[in-house]
């Protein structure tokens, strides 16, 4: 393992707050996964230093740069998981690429929501893989190990909803896609789907409401205005401070490193969408797009009778997943799985495409 040096101050990034960026007594050690180890969320420096170590010898993955990976996963990804990145004009995000062996019967692409990555999707990934759907989900701007312009002026929904369209443009080479977000990622991909339809065969609404509520993440925001995400993750986690990722649990190591390289600014803009009380559904119903309404039977994130409500207004497919909350593709995968396929594959008109080069 190598030793990177801890006195070497991040780029401006706008990805930290001074509190998450306190690094002079912080030794972060890397192997050639681009794992990090560090005994606290304030001794988070930028994820970028980390990577710049082991990304010259990540390779190409059909064509996709290879960036290494992020964090230490509960659940390893497998080799059939590619780590690659996707350029974009404000710089580069990550993402997990899983492909079938044969010829894909589509390209699905997967938005993680708040406080979330494409991790949140990588064991699914090979499962949709598996079923012969090309598969892909992305950090969005500001998560994880993406690039995070600075300034709150770049979180915008608009914002995050055109990443959707250029990545979706690229990973299905200009030909539409099936669409799903998570949570957050839910009004993201809604958005993105009014923005443009064109690039899209569908969408999927998992785990997501119509609009947000005011009031609704005031204490988080009060917290990352004052202090930052490092505050955030030590509030709500007073029993990890000081301790080492060996110390924690495998999820609590990974999610603590996650929200400390997530961007302040990203993270305040998302929230302040999740709190915005703008109902779009009217336009989504307008593009003309077919819609899956989902979530796990014990959802309590998003009210349960909104998302049915909404579902109904779209006439939209509505499932309700069993033995699972909040993130069924973590907690019911294989059900979860087989009904976004029998969902992207009930039009059988589209011809099968091949796996996506760059």
């Amino acid at each position: 393992m190598s030793t990177i040096d801890p006195t070497v101050t991040p780029p401006a990034t706008g990805r930290h707050s001074a509190e998450a960026a306190i690094i002079a007594d912080v030794t972060k050690v890397t192997d050639a996964t681009g794992v990090a180890d560090v005994t606290d969320v304030t001794d988070v420096a930028d994820v970028a230093d980390v990577a710049d170590v082991t990304s010259a010898a990540a390779g190409t993955f059909d064509g996709w740069p290879g960036v290494p990976r992020f964090g230490t996963l509960p659940v390893p990804l497998t080799d059939a998981v590619a780590n690659v990145g996707i350029d974009l004009p404000f710089g580069r995000v990550t993402a997990l690429h899983a492909r079938p062996e044969a010829s894909a019967r589509g390209v699905v692409l997967l938005v993680p929501g708040f406080t979330g990555s494409k991790e949140d999707f990588g064991g699914f990934l090979p499962l949709l893989a598996d079923l012969g759907w090309d598969a892909w989900s992305y950090s969005q701007r500001g998560q994880a190990d993406s690039a995070a312009p600075a300034g709150a002026e770049n979180y915008t929904l608009e914002a995050f909803a055109q990443d959707v369209v250029a990545v979706a443009e690229l990973v299905g080479s200009g030909r539409p896609v099936h669409l799903l977000g998570h949570s957050f990622g839910g009004v993201v991909a809604r958005a993105a789907a009014i923005l443009a339809p064109e690039r899209f065969l569908d969408v999927t609404l998992l785990c997501s409401g119509p609009h947000g509520w005011a009031g609704r993440m005031e204490r988080e925001e009060a917290i990352l205005r004052e202090r930052g995400s490092a505050a955030w993750w030590n509030e709500d986690n007073p029993h990890t401070v000081g301790l080492p990722d060996a110390a924690l649990t495998a999820d609590e190591a990974f999610r603590r490193l996650r929200m400390g390289a997530t961007s302040d600014d990203q993270l305040l803009g998302a929230a302040a969408i999740l709190s915005d009380e703008t109902d779009s559904t009217g336009e989504l119903l307008a593009t003309g797009l077919d819609t899956l309404v989902a979530h796990g039977v014990d959802d309590p994130a998003w009210p349960q009778d909104w998302q049915a409500s909404m579902a109904g207004l779209l006439d939209a497919r509505y499932a309700i997943i069993p033995e699972a909350a909040h993130s069924p593709q973590l907690e019911n995968p294989e059900a979860t799985a087989d009904l976004l396929d029998e969902f992207w594959g009930r039009d059988r008109a589209h011809p099968p495409v091949e796996p996506q080069q760059q």
